[in-house]
């Protein structure tokens, strides 16, 4: 056996350990651990390639309604799974055509590339709206749901399309706890 040659190997061996395990915590941290979507520094990159390729683009901004009524009266696990089934059904919605993330909290944000491939935002707010069932419990759900289309901006940049976005359901959200700007 050639000790030189295993003496000069390991040392690569060990960088190379050390890359995989440095590559696995910052895919990691990219993705929620609770919900499984993306976080923001996940989502932020994919969601600007999309907007800027795909002049149907669409993003929405969700908020979760009175969520911390539901922690309060029903503990920390309920809210756990409202806050996992509103990633699926955000998810499911996107489908293979955009990307949902959770942003914070109870705050959630998608792209799609184009609302004709979703089932379209009045689905997403039926979906979003149906009571979540744990342990012995039905968990009412709702959320107040802002967009902003690619289209509407003068300059098409993610941040805008945030900020719109945002604008959008805060307007909701002063209209009406459930309902959705169309």
């Amino acid at each position: 056996m050639d000790f030189t040659l295993v003496g000069a190997a390991l040392p690569a061996l060990g960088w190379a350990v050390h890359g995989s395990v440095l590559a696995r915590r910052l895919a990691g941290a990219r993705r929620d651990p609770l919900t499984g979507l993306h976080t923001r520094a996940g989502w932020t990159t994919r969601a600007a390639r999309l907007l800027d390729r795909h002049p149907n683009a669409l993003v929405v901004l969700v908020d979760l309604d009175d969520f911390k009524a539901i922690n309060d009266r029903h503990g920390h696990a309920a809210g756990d799974a409202v806050l996992a089934a509103t990633a699926r059904r955000l998810n499911d919605w996107c489908g293979r055509y955009g990307i949902a993330a959770r942003i914070g909290g109870d705050e959630f944000v998608a792209i799609v590339s184009d609302l004709d491939r979703t089932t379209g935002l009045h689905a997403l707010r039926i979906a979003l709206d149906r009571p979540v069932h744990h342990h012995s419990e039905v968990l009412p759900v709702s959320a107040s749901v802002g967009r902003c289309y690619r289209a509407d901006l003068p300059v098409p940049t993610l941040t805008d399309a945030l900020s719109a976005a945002d604008r959008s359901m805060y307007a909701v959200k002063g209209r009406s706890r459930r309902n959705t700007q169309h």
